[in-house]
């Protein structure tokens, strides 16, 4: 009953464009392209913002090297040391989270998602509660780009 609410809510939110938190500090929204276009639009917005990409990993290339299959799912990480660098001021231990990462993946169902973490989870998560300015900035610009990245 659970799988199939889920399948409901996730169509749902495909059609409408909205996006999802888990409660796990994942945000997810649905994507209206494929996994290797949106990743592709993703880091064109970025550039775009002078954010650099730090490494696009394909976790099905790596699953197929290793005889395995996997659904495509890729990672993208990236980040800016401007917004990046005052959080892990606040509590260092922020690196962890940062920088930050979208996964890029595709469903059973062939519906492709884009989930990345929410700024304000991670700040909860280590404790920052001193750069609130920071958290907005960085949830504002995550919510264009996968929005650029993921509608049509």
């Amino acid at each position: 009953m659970k799988h199939i609410f889920t399948s409901l809510l996730a169509i749902c939110l495909f059609a409408t464009g909205q996006a999802m938190a888990d409660g796990n500090g994942l945000i997810t929204k649905p994507s209206a392209h494929s996994v290797s276009v949106t990743v592709e639009r993703l880091e064109k917005a970025l550039a775009e913002k002078g954010i650099k990409v730090m490494g696009r990993v394909s976790h099905t290339k790596n699953a197929t090297s290793a005889g395995l299959k996997l659904r495509p799912t890729e990672l993208v990480i990236f980040g800016n040391p401007k917004l990046g660098t005052p959080l892990m001021n606040s509590q260092q231990t922020v690196g962890i989270d940062l920088p930050m990462k979208a996964l890029v993946w595709e469903d059973a169902n062939g519906k492709v998602w884009l989930t990345y973490n929410d700024p304000a989870y991670i700040a909860s998560r280590h404790g920052v509660t001193d750069k609130p300015e920071v958290i907005k900035k960085m949830t504002g610009a995550l919510k264009k780009f996968t929005d650029a990245a993921t509608q049509p």
